[in-house]
């Protein structure tokens, strides 16, 4: 496993912990959806959340949660999208959140935010 992938996966492990500590309960991890993967899905209460999980050990390019493109968006939408028709869960409220995270040198959890709503559902 190459750093990115490790930084990705310790990522994906503290957003799951944090989620899981703010009332979230988790669905499923690395959920594919037809071309792409949703990082987690989760419930909060009545919503279903669709989870994209960024990463980062420095911000000598930006902070995490600054990494998501607009096609990036409109890629976590239409998965999301996806995850609905082949669960047949429209009838469901849904939203998609982000959550960034920033790793020390020592693989620690420097920072950790929960962006709830962090892409509109035109892909914005």
């Amino acid at each position: 496993m190459n750093l990115r992938q490790e930084t990705g996966k310790l990522g994906e492990l503290a957003a799951r912990r944090h989620l899981e500590s703010i009332g979230f309960a988790i669905l499923g991890m690395n959920v594919r959806c037809g071309r792409h993967e949703i990082d987690i899905i989760a419930e909060q209460g009545e919503v279903l959340v669709f989870v994209e999980v960024r990463a980062r050990r420095s911000r000598k390019f930006g902070a995490p949660e600054e990494s998501i493109t607009l096609r990036k968006r409109k890629q976590m939408l239409a998965a999301a999208q996806r995850y609905l028709t082949d669960t047949d869960s429209w009838h469901r409220t849904w939203r998609i959140d982000i959550v960034a995270v920033e790793i020390d040198h020592l693989d620690r959890v420097a920072r950790i935010d929960c962006i709830p709503n962090a892409v509109e559902m035109d892909g914005n």
